[in-house]
């Protein structure tokens, strides 16, 4: 029997870059259900998603042939400054940047909440 002995280092595996961004699982899940919910409020009519090799976007739409009223953008190069995470206006401002997805995603989740009288 031969014993391993030395420090053993870790090395990174040499795979590729990846060729584009994308939202995983629970970012999706989250995303697509204030969609639902925003399409039963009569808000959202129709949604677009761009996955490209900075950026992935996700856009709504009151109608499909109008600018988007939201987007919502993943940037994961902007991850240690101020977040990856944006959101758009229509007019292309920028609404909220941010670390966590939930807190760029409040303002939009707000246009759901209405005033019950007693």
């Amino acid at each position: 029997m031969s014993s391993i002995t030395g420090t053993g280092s870790v090395v990174a595996f040499p795979g590729r870059i990846p060729l584009q961004v994308g939202f995983d699982r629970l970012e999706l899940q989250r995303i697509l259900d204030l969609y639902g919910r925003m399409v039963a409020a009569g808000i959202w009519r129709d949604y677009a998603m761009d996955f490209g090799k900075e950026a992935a976007n996700f856009s709504a739409f009151r109608r499909a042939a109008e600018r988007p009223q939201a987007r919502i953008e993943k940037r994961p190069s902007l991850r240690s400054k101020q977040g990856m995470w944006t959101l758009f206006g229509e007019a292309g401002q920028v609404l909220k940047r941010g670390h966590e997805l939930a807190g760029i995603l409040s303002p939009l989740e707000r246009k759901l909440l209405k005033i019950v009288e007693d």
